[in-house]
């Protein structure tokens, strides 16, 4: 049993100004937080749906039967990341105050494999070693 589908959950804030490019580019390129994926794994993204997160459940709800219908993909198959712009603090504003919440619902909805973040740029990552921003 292996990782068939990676889903990323982007902060619907910060979509409004990031198009997850760089979250795609590194799975693609399998970097960083997605380096020990195999090639094969697939990967779809959606947001929280805004503040506090709650249609994460109905969005999780439609993946799943999606994956059941299409794809004979179980719930253990799946990895879901939670987004660096949700789980890290960075320029615009710090951690999702709702990642508890948001994360209960992932698990309740049947995901296990769950993992906090997915792209780091270099310039944040410099700024977190300098005590410029959280370290969580």
């Amino acid at each position: 049993m292996g990782n068939k589908y990676v889903a990323i959950i982007q902060c619907d804030i910060a979509h409004n100004r990031c198009s997850g490019y760089a979250c795609t580019e590194s799975f693609y390129n399998r970097e960083g937080m997605f380096e020990n994926y195999e090639d094969g794994v697939r990967y779809i993204s959606f947001t929280c749906g805004g503040c506090c997160g709650k249609s994460v459940s109905a969005k999780l709800e439609h993946f799943a039967a999606k994956c059941k219908k299409y794809g004979d993909i179980a719930k253990e198959d799946v990895t879901i990341h939670l987004a660096s712009c949700m789980v890290t603090d960075h320029h615009h504003y710090d951690r999702c105050p709702h990642l508890d919440y948001i994360r209960d619902i992932v698990r309740k909805k049947g995901y296990e494999n769950v993992v906090e973040g997915s792209y780091i740029s270099k310039a944040a990552a410099f700024r977190r070693e300098k005590g410029i921003y959280k370290v969580y």
